[in-house]
């Protein structure tokens, strides 16, 4: 987790722990898990709030986008439980709970060129990010329903691997727009809606030939968190995007 990211959060753990000794009964007295920092309702919304302006007047805020994820998205996340306890695989997923981390990376780099494992490791590289760099869960109030949050981050470079979205603006926007049709989550919604105003002429107008693109994947592809991705790296990305009912777009580049 990045400097600013870990200020942000100690920021907040005191903000919460100072709200809750003038409110203590209103919010849970003891975490339910190891980063779970209680919250009553009016933190929750001073939380939100604040976070959501943060997020909008800098969307690479990645602190801010999480922190606001956690405090408005309970139905969400219990819609993305839903869907996944219904299917066999999402079942095991909430089950075995795994964790996609930067260790995977030289194994899957190993693999060959056309399955899933190899190409997201190299879409790691290319983009220069790491799995480890998302944040803890913290302000979910409920452990499994922290893990399905977890779950989404840590799949998140992942979709845009099988979208063949770069993280650059444009694709980042596009991935919102088939998250926010796909999980229902506020952060995603926001993003999707308002992401684009921050567009400039040339990314707008590759934003708008692809926005079609998007809205039909998000609507129209099997739910992405009831693929179990560590069971998958060997298998060709041409076999699982079709299987998860994604196509690229002709256009794409």
């Amino acid at each position: 987790m990045s400097r600013q990211m870990k200020v942000a959060r100690a920021s907040f753990r005191q903000l919460a722990t100072s709200s809750a000794a003038s409110c203590p009964y209103t919010t849970k007295s003891s975490p339910l898990y190891p980063s779970h920092i209680p919250t009553s309702s009016m933190q929750k919304v001073i939380l939100g709030a604040g976070s959501a302006v943060a997020a909008l007047s800098d969307p690479w805020r990645a602190d801010m986008v999480a922190v606001n994820g956690e405090v408005t998205g309970l139905p969400a996340l219990q819609y993305m439980h839903t869907k996944m306890a219904a299917s066999q695989e999402g079942c095991r997923i909430l089950s075995d709970q795994p964790r996609i981390t930067s260790s995977l990376l030289p194994d899957l780099a190993k693999l060959p060129p056309n399955t899933l494992g190899h190409q997201y490791a190299a879409f790691m590289e290319r983009n220069k990010i790491s799995p480890d760099t998302r944040a803890e869960v913290t302000f979910v109030d409920d452990p499994v329903l922290a893990y399905v949050m977890t779950r989404y981050r840590e799949t998140h470079d992942l979709t845009h691997c099988v979208l063949g979205m770069d993280t650059n603006m444009v694709g980042e926007v596009l991935v919102k727009w088939v998250e926010a049709l796909q999980f229902r989550l506020p952060m995603c919604v926001g993003g999707a809606i308002f992401g684009p105003l921050r567009l400039k002429p040339l990314q707008r107008q590759k934003y708008q030939q692809l926005l079609p693109w998007a809205v039909q994947t998000g609507q129209g592809a099997s739910f992405i968190l009831n693929y179990y991705y560590e069971e998958r790296w060997s298998q060709d990305m041409g076999q699982f995007r079709g299987e998860m009912g994604i196509t690229l777009p002709k256009d794409l580049y």
